[in-house]
């Protein structure tokens, strides 16, 4: 049996209608390596009236890291970044000492009907670089190492795996694969970094003959091979990495090792002491800090 620990995850409404399924962080696992958020949203048939902008809001010690299987988003930030995300990309954004973003729906999608489909992880930053200049990297579809392993199509989005490695530069081992399954066929997944966690994004997975339902994340005993049998078409993510160098402190949209940092980051996006997002004039207000100081 390889499945150390099951995460159900949770509805999360960001607005607008806009629904998405959380499983980190969680009550058994703040954490997964660096990881210490996932949110899947979709897939989703976007209607023209719809409004999923997500509007300019602060992050503090961690990077986001964003992979779409279908649709499109404009990325904006504060230290002068536009983007254009589309499926197979990896877009990391490092927020260190601070930076501010938004997530907008790109003209060209606007009032129309179209589909989304994605992830959305947090990395959370060494100690050691919590409080780094922000920064955004992208790596096109195209730069993404692929392998055909027996039947199965594997994207090395983040480290290295079967004889590849990713471009995509990170601060401490990380390790992030997308593959796709056919019904019947199995990949074994050998070499795991000290954490990892799977992850079926479409149809329905066995590990080592444990069933693995859609909506659940596995946490994974790295010590030996993993097994993964698709019982259907099938499509999942495997994460992870080095563990982090101590817990974490979270409060919304912040990361850090020290509550004492949290309250600052909070009283400064109060006090509107975050760079703007050049182009952008809404604002987020803070949500209300959670009773007695108390933190994920």
């Amino acid at each position: 049996m390889t499945i150390s620990q099951l995460l159900k995850g949770h509805d999360k409404d960001l607005g607008g209608g806009f629904i998405v399924r959380r499983f980190l962080p969680a009550a058994v696992k703040q954490a997964v390596g660096p990881f210490i958020f996932f949110d899947h949203f979709g897939p989703i048939d976007v209607q023209p009236d719809a409004n999923h902008d997500v509007r300019p809001h602060p992050h503090i010690g961690l990077a986001t890291v964003t992979y779409l299987f279908e649709g499109a988003m404009d990325h904006r930030d504060s230290i002068g970044t536009f983007q254009r995300i589309e499926p197979g990309a990896i877009n990391w954004m490092t927020a260190g000492r601070g930076i501010v973003h938004s997530e907008r729906t790109p003209q060209d999608l606007a009032g129309k009907p179209h589909r989304t489909h994605g992830l959305q992880l947090w990395a959370a930053l060494p100690k050691a670089n919590e409080e780094d200049a922000p920064g955004f990297s992208h790596t096109p579809a195209d730069a993404i190492p692929e392998v055909t392993v027996g039947a199965a199509t594997v994207r090395v989005l983040i480290g290295s795996a079967y004889g590849l490695t990713s471009p995509v530069p990170t601060f401490m081992e990380t390790f992030y694969l997308d593959v796709v399954l056919p019904a019947g066929q199995e990949l074994a997944l050998a070499a795991l970094p000290p954490e990892a966690a799977i992850y079926p994004v479409l149809g329905s997975l066995a590990l080592d003959g444990a069933p693995l339902v859609p909506n659940t994340m596995a946490l994974l005993d790295t010590s030996g091979t993993q097994n993964v049998r698709a019982d259907s078409d099938a499509r999942f993510v495997v994460i992870g990495g080095a563990p982090l160098d101590g817990r974490r402190f979270m409060f919304w949209n912040f990361v850090s090792s020290s509550k004492e940092r949290l309250l600052q980051a909070a009283e400064d996006w109060e006090a509107r002491r975050f760079d703007p997002v050049p182009g952008e004039t809404e604002f987020i207000p803070l949500p209300k800090k959670p009773a007695g100081g108390t933190y994920l």
